[in-house]
């Protein structure tokens, strides 16, 4: 099986975040939710870009630091929304399973990245 990079990852992430939006009945509540989803949900993968022309390892680490921060930010809004019932879509569970391998995969790197900032 190809590992598939984590940018193309975070991209695919980011355009089933806003189709699951598109798909969310609107009323106050879900506007609101789905400001902060799409916001938190697209910054994942604007940051892995952001980190891939770091300027030192440090600002690569920080970068994918931001990104997992956002990742989890994510992963809160996909629970209050799933926990609130405030829709019925399939793709939520999904979307949570996601959300928790992208947070694995970011926190692996940063892990990696500092080991080795530290060993150089």
């Amino acid at each position: 099986m190809k590992k598939e990079k984590i940018q193309d990852r975070t991209y695919d992430f980011a355009l089933e975040i806003v189709k699951f939006v598109k798909s969310m009945p609107y009323n106050t509540a879900t506007v609101s939710l789905a400001r902060q989803l799409i916001r938190s949900g697209t910054s994942i993968g604007a940051n892995i870009e952001e980190a891939q022309g770091a300027s030192s390892k440090k600002d690569f680490v920080n970068k994918i630091n931001i990104a997992k921060k956002e990742a989890r930010e994510t992963k809160y809004w996909l629970r209050l929304i799933n926990d609130t019932e405030l829709t019925k879509s399939s793709n939520l569970p999904n979307l949570l399973t996601e959300a928790n391998e992208i947070i694995n995969i970011l926190t692996a790197i940063v892990k990696t990245s500092e080991s080795r900032l530290a060993n150089s």
